[in-house]
């Protein structure tokens, strides 16, 4: 989908006290950003920010980092947080730009997220496009560079071919899945917050499928095909 250009956005951005312009200085530095070192929690492609939106207000022991690849996006992320936080400084969330498939950039093994977040991510169906997924093995090895041993990754997804062929990802590359369900607001959980297109689709009566994945230390070096 084509982004409307926002011309706000650069300088909304640049005087945002939790957008990080350029993530590589922070490189295997991030527990040094925050104000208080605590456990890690990553969501790639965040989007307008209603998921951290969701959860950093009530969980200020944990630090949030949302990366998103365009500032037209991160923009109004930085709005829908501000305005989670109410009058409370926001404190345990950074926003910055980068490509998700070059994370090795911007984080090393220094940094230890504690888990990753991918919703709704596109799911590129066509056989030649499928390394492009935030859940093929290629992507995998990458977050295995800076994940805590026992990490979590929580994915959501509405199309169901991704999400089964998600299973097989993380179960065969050094994730055993720990939780799954086809139907997460069927399942009792409360602890994922709704992101716009996970409302959209629910709208839609499309379900929304959910697994967590568990990493155990290393992930699988076999050649990824």
């Amino acid at each position: 989908m084509r982004m409307r250009s926002k011309p706000w956005a650069k300088p909304e951005l640049e005087a945002c006290p939790f957008f990080v312009r350029r993530g590589e200085e922070q490189k295997g530095r991030w527990h040094e950003w925050f104000p208080s070192r605590q456990p890690i929690h990553l969501e790639l492609g965040c989007g307008k920010g209603y998921f951290i939106a969701g959860l950093a207000p009530e969980h200020p022991e944990i630090n949030y980092i949302g990366i998103d690849l365009k500032d037209v996006v991160l923009a109004p992320a930085k709005r829908v947080i501000e305005a989670a936080f109410g009058e409370k400084p926001v404190q345990n969330v950074a926003l910055t730009g980068h490509n998700i498939e070059r994370l090795p950039e911007i984080m090393d093994e220094h940094d230890q997220v504690e888990r990753i977040y991918i919703n709704f991510c596109n799911p590129w169906p066509h056989t030649g496009h499928r390394k492009k997924r935030l859940t093929h093995p290629k992507q995998l090895v990458l977050y295995a560079s800076f994940l805590r041993d026992g990490a979590e990754i929580h994915f959501k997804t509405d199309d169901d071919d991704l999400f089964r062929d998600s299973l097989e990802y993380f179960t065969q590359w050094g994730f055993p899945v720990t939780y799954v369900t086809w139907d997460l607001h069927e399942s009792g959980r409360t602890d994922s917050p709704s992101t716009e297109h996970e409302e959209m689709f629910t709208a839609q009566g499309i379900k929304t499928k959910f697994l967590i994945a568990r990493y155990c230390g290393e992930a699988t070096d076999r050649q990824i095909e």
